[in-house]
């Protein structure tokens, strides 16, 4: 990663987690997420932040779940969860 991204990440994550905050918990620590959603190659600022709880640690982790089972969860993509960020970091 370059400068610019670096420093976008460090913007993302102290948003928080994205789900955690649409369940109305600010601030939880997060860790970065990538999104792919279907691309060969992925850029740099196109991460959200997820606890480890929704992301990779819990029952109800992105990792765990699965994207589709994610989505039944909580009715948001990775994409939705992106434009949450650019939304919130314009």
């Amino acid at each position: 990663m370059n400068k610019s991204e670096k420093e976008w990440g460090e913007r993302v994550r102290a948003l928080g987690c994205l789900v955690c905050r649409r369940l109305g918990h600010l601030d939880t620590p997060c860790d970065l997420h990538h999104v792919r959603q279907g691309r060969l190659g992925v850029r740099g600022t196109d991460v959200i932040g997820l606890c480890p709880n929704h992301h990779r640690n819990g029952p109800k982790a992105l990792h765990v779940m699965g994207k589709r089972a994610f989505k039944r969860e909580f009715g948001l993509t990775e994409l939705d969860l992106l434009d949450d960020v650019k939304k919130l970091l314009a």
